[in-house]
């Protein structure tokens, strides 16, 4: 047992994908119900609340989270055994209520107010039934200039069209726009200002669906007005959200590193930097490299030709020090989709074909294909 945010717990059961249905409460205490009920709602689950074991068959089984209030535990101590099971209780001095946890098989101790951020967080993971979080990419540019937004761009085309749930996020304020590269700056949905004062937990459902739908997936980008600056706590609660979805999440990094961008790094599952075979691109691309790398480990090199005289890409990654992604094509057509052609990514072209390969490894060594 390890002691988390006022619990004493033992690792959370798995839940299983899709959305499911809110908690079931047991407890005759009209003021800890009051709580609970209070916490459900912060979560955005609905609760079923009975005084004791539902009588209906299957309903205490069923249920992904049951919340047991102390004065019901002695009511609860026939049910059948299963995972999920929380005892919450306020009387941090009472050292019986180990003794009734173990007696109905609860996995958590919860003490109440201490342990409230903890069961807001636990609910909704129920509620919208977390499965294995999205594989995660940063995609960063060497120097600037060296296409990591078209790249980044036709990932998360690719992902989408080979059926994943796919979205993708502008981290630089100062890009222009990943919607306008997709033809969709008019798109009904939310932008990045929108999400500015976020401080807890952010709904991953409802983020989901805030957000425009391009090209089959969703994009968070930023819109045309007057910067305003993201804290770092709401990065932090966005990606989060964005990662609990599931499927793939593609990030178009900016070239400079705060906190806000420090926070993207850390929920990464692995970046790639965007070099173009020149020698001073390749010099820029390792300060680049050197700052992300204090964050994310699983950092890649994918070079951009066409290449100078005895410079190649295994030259470029053995310079930087990173393994090799491969050679990211160019595709000097690729122009707006208002303007008559494809976004980047679709089709069959070179670029294409580069990110189709690029998740068949990914995602087998992610485990998730």
């Amino acid at each position: 047992m390890e002691t988390v945010a006022g619990a004493v717990t033992h690792d959370p059961p798995p839940a299983a994908g899709g959305r499911q249905g809110g908690p079931l409460i047991v407890t005759e205490d009209s003021e800890l119900l009051d709580d609970l009920l209070r916490l459900c709602a912060a979560a955005g689950a609905t609760p079923e609340v009975h005084h004791g074991v539902p009588e209906r068959r299957g309903n205490w089984e069923a249920a992904p989270l049951v919340l047991v209030g102390d004065d019901a535990a002695r009511r609860v101590r026939g049910a059948e055994r299963r995972r999920g099971v929380v005892l919450v209780c306020r009387d941090q001095d009472d050292s019986g209520v180990w003794r009734r946890a173990v007696e109905i098989g609860a996995e958590h101790v919860l003490m109440l107010p201490d342990g409230e951020q903890w069961l807001v967080d636990r609910i909704a993971d129920v509620a919208e039934g977390v499965g294995r979080p999205a594989l995660t990419v940063g995609v960063i540019g060497g120097r600037g200039g060296a296409g990591a937004s078209t790249l980044a761009c036709a990932l998360a085309v690719t992902s989408a069209r080979e059926g994943l749930r796919t979205l993708l996020v502008d981290a630089d304020p100062l890009g222009g726009g990943l919607d306008v590269l997709l033809g969709g700056e008019t798109a009904e949905g939310l932008r990045w200002p929108a999400f500015a004062s976020s401080r807890g937990r952010v709904g991953g459902g409802a983020l989901e669906e805030s957000l425009p739908e391009l090209h089959s997936l969703r994009v968070l980008s930023w819109d045309r007005g007057d910067r305003i600056a993201v804290p770092p706590q709401a990065v932090r609660a966005v990606l989060a959200a964005a990662r609990r979805r599931g499927g793939t999440v593609v990030v178009d990094l900016p070239r400079r590193i705060d906190d806000g961008v420090a926070e993207v790094l850390g929920q990464l599952d692995l970046g790639l930097v965007v070099v173009p075979a020149e020698l001073r691109a390749v010099a820029a691309a390792g300060r680049v490299a050197s700052a992300v790398g204090m964050v994310l480990r699983d950092l890649r090199v994918a070079v951009r030709g066409p290449y100078p005289p005895g410079l190649d890409d295994r030259e470029v990654a053995r310079l930087l020090g990173l393994p090799l992604a491969g050679e990211v094509p160019v595709e000097p057509g690729l122009l707006r989709p208002d303007e008559g052609t494809a976004p980047p990514g679709a089709g069959r072209g070179p670029l294409a074909r580069f990110c189709k390969e690029f998740w068949e490894r990914a995602l087998v060594e992610a485990g998730t294909a």
